[in-house]
């Protein structure tokens, strides 16, 4: 065995054993989770690995979220992620445009399943993120898209954030002038909002 090939093989091990030194957690989501209007830097997955880090947790968080991103087109990026990925957690927070664009609910509710599925046949744990849309789509509509997140996650048997924006949203100092994305002061409380349900499925 040549001196070159040696070398590469120590690579492939010294890289497979930082892998596996390292979890990640992939974060699947749109706008919200993408940091949309403020630095990558000032976004609350951003913020999920300083404190990750602070709290001597060895995870990388990898955010594949894409603004304009529907379940349906999260789902489809799925398998390459969990592949290139191999995420130990699978952060869902995905359906705020599903609902903007009235997309079907049984279109919504099947993407979600088929996201925490694959997720599953993957090995990885996941969380799922509820969404809550403008009460101007009516109380009955909102009410309905909400408990819908609650719903699926009772079936599976997997945490669930019943409110991503929880005790932001309904603060117009902590949105953009869209009214829907929050600013770079309203991150770290999407934070605070995932750590209580995200910190039971950590390990050290």
């Amino acid at each position: 065995m040549n001196q070159i090939l040696r070398n590469c093989i120590v690579l492939l091990l010294i890289s497979s054993s930082a892998i596996a030194a390292n979890p990640s957690i992939l974060v699947l989501g749109d706008s919200i989770s993408a940091a949309y209007g403020i630095n990558t830097e000032q976004g609350w997955v951003a913020l999920l690995q300083k404190q990750l880090d602070k709290d001597g947790y060895s995870y990388h968080v990898v955010n594949a979220s894409v603004s304009g991103d529907t379940t349906r087109t999260g789902l489809n990026r799925l398998p390459d992620a969990l592949a290139r990925h191999r995420p130990e957690i699978v952060i869902v927070a995905l359906g705020g445009n599903d609902g903007l664009r009235g997309l079907p609910f049984s279109e919504i509710e099947n993407s979600l399943r088929q996201i925490i599925q694959l997720s599953q046949n993957a090995h990885a744990k996941v969380l799922l993120a509820g969404v809550r849309l403008p009460p101007n789509y009516g109380q009955a509509y909102t009410t309905r898209f909400a408990e819908l997140y609650i719903k699926i996650a009772k079936d599976y048997n997997i945490p669930v954030v019943p409110r991503l924006l929880n005790k932001v949203s309904d603060y117009r100092e902590l949105l953009q002038e869209d009214g829907i994305h929050p600013t770079a002061r309203g991150q770290s409380q999407i934070v605070d909002n995932i750590w209580h349900s995200l910190s039971p499925l950590l390990h050290h």
